[in-house]
């Protein structure tokens, strides 16, 4: 999928669609995406996704405007639709900002992608939900990879495992990444008759240590989480350590994280990755696909990255005490 299909990167796109014709074209794409930092401010993998998008779209031409509305009313989402503000109403008067958007941290039900469809402008998605379906996407099988991380915890002999998602504000808000993990959670701790415990967490470091708390409150024979809460991984971390439990020797712990992220904790965490670059690029490569052949069938692009094995994981060894005492017969002796 490198390049242009059938042509050069460079090519700017064929005449006909909503954002050709000459003088028309912006040579811009629009990048929807609100922060999602604690402070409101951008992750460092959400950093690498904007940056990601950049450098794929450069190629082709065209630069990016940056947009962090997370709403449909979003004044800086409506402008660059090409939309003004006249009289507490939005009206298409104000002149096209860029050729198409591409829309990301997608919910269920998300305005912003309602709004898109609606009009007819054209857009791809990083991430995906019913309505998506309509242009093209790339997404991560989330549910998969967390079924995934179960089940080599549970071929390393684990069964008491827990499941650390993102913040309730995420989750209620209907994130499909963090709704679509924990069903492959629950779905494959089922299958494999283990009791499922889910947890939400925010993404402070206090936050980490505190859902550890929890976990071990619950059920002390816990011996091993999934997480996809990258954020709070460090907390998750030093909560363990904080309890008495050594990872990988008295607690195993995999997720669904960035290499960055998944490197820069001890020990380094074994991981389905988060290709951030990759993504992007496909991005790139479905909206420029798009603006060339406007009444082209959407392609959709699953992803299901590998388990890249770091030192995180081990043999399960069971919590002392949590075990049933073994059973031995009685015997009938006369002394």
């Amino acid at each position: 999928m490198t390049g242009r299909p059938g042509g050069d990167p460079t090519t700017p796109p064929a005449d006909g669609g909503p954002a050709d014709g000459g003088d028309l074209r912006t040579h811009t794409l629009g990048l929807l995406y609100p922060p999602s930092g604690r402070a409101r401010d951008y992750t460092t993998m959400q950093l690498a996704f904007v940056g990601g998008v950049a450098e794929a779209a450069a190629p082709y031409g065209y630069d990016v405007l940056l947009s962090p509305a997370d709403a449909d009313d979003d004044p800086s989402f409506r402008r660059m639709l090409g939309q003004r503000l006249t009289d507490g109403e939005w009206s298409g008067d104000g002149g096209r900002r860029v050729d198409g958007v591409i829309v990301m941290e997608i919910r269920r039900e998300d305005g912003r992608v309602e709004q898109l469809v609606r009009s007819g402008f054209p857009f791809v998605a990083i991430g995906r939900n019913h309505r998506a379906d309509e242009a093209g996407w790339v997404d991560l099988d989330f549910a998969g990879l967390a079924s995934g991380c179960v089940r080599h915890l549970a071929d390393l002999g684990h069964h008491r495992i827990a499941f650390v998602n993102r913040s309730e504000e995420l989750f209620n808000s209907g994130y499909g990444f963090a709704r679509l993990g924990h069903e492959g959670y629950v779905t494959a701790m089922r299958d494999l008759g283990h009791e499922p415990r889910a947890y939400l967490c925010g993404e402070a470091l206090a936050s980490g240590e505190e859902v550890v708390a929890r976990i071990l409150a619950d059920d002390p024979a816990t011996t091993s989480l999934v997480t996809m809460n990258e954020a709070a991984l460090e907390g998750v971390y030093r909560g363990l350590t904080r309890h008495g439990r050594a990872v990988p020797r008295d607690f195993s712990v995999v997720g669904v994280a960035a290499s960055p992220w998944a490197e820069q904790v001890t020990p380094q965490l074994t991981a389905a990755e988060i290709p951030a670059k990759e993504m992007s690029r496909v991005a790139v490569e479905l909206m420029v696909e798009r603006l060339r052949s406007p009444g082209s069938t959407p392609r959709h692009v699953l992803l299901k990255p590998l388990i890249t094995l770091r030192s995180s994981t081990g043999r399960c060894r069971p919590v002392p005490g949590s075990e049933p005492e073994p059973e031995f017969p009685d015997f009938d002796v006369n002394f």
